[in-house]
């Protein structure tokens, strides 16, 4: 992980072979991505989690590695932000779905909000079948 934190991105938790869904976060986040990937493995779907703690620092890296860890034959892709999507979707693609925070938080317990707001590992889930789908028409 410490290496992968200086190119901005990095492979967290990977699958066996081609990935059928590329779920992308960053900070807390990340935790969701994490709990989607087992879920949907138990399921029979390959996800790779990256964690991304840095946008521009992977901007930086070379095509080699982005290709490496978010290769462009994989269309299915979810990103998790507790905030606005609009940074992801450069990395969404056509079939990517969003997992976000689209208007001003909640007052109240951070946990209750997070459900309340959508930003849950269910729906991570629900988001990465929808995109493999799309991927797949």
């Amino acid at each position: 992980a410490r290496e992968g934190v200086k190119h901005g991105a990095y492979v967290l938790v990977d699958c066996e072979g081609t990935p059928d869904v590329i779920l992308m976060a960053t900070g807390s986040e990340v935790q969701w991505a994490v709990a989607a990937a087992k879920t949907l493995a138990a399921e029979g779907v390959k996800a790779r989690v990256l964690s991304m703690p840095s946008l521009e620092w992977f901007e930086d890296q070379d095509e080699e590695y982005k290709e490496a860890i978010l290769p462009k034959s994989v269309k299915a892709r979810v990103s998790i932000e507790a905030g606005l999507a609009l940074p992801w979707y450069k990395y969404l693609g056509d079939c990517g779905k969003a997992v976000s925070i689209e208007q001003y938080g909640l007052q109240g317990d951070g946990g209750q909000n997070m459900i309340d707001l959508g930003i849950t590992a269910e729906h991570v889930v629900e988001a990465a079948k929808a995109s493999i789908e799309e991927a797949r028409a």
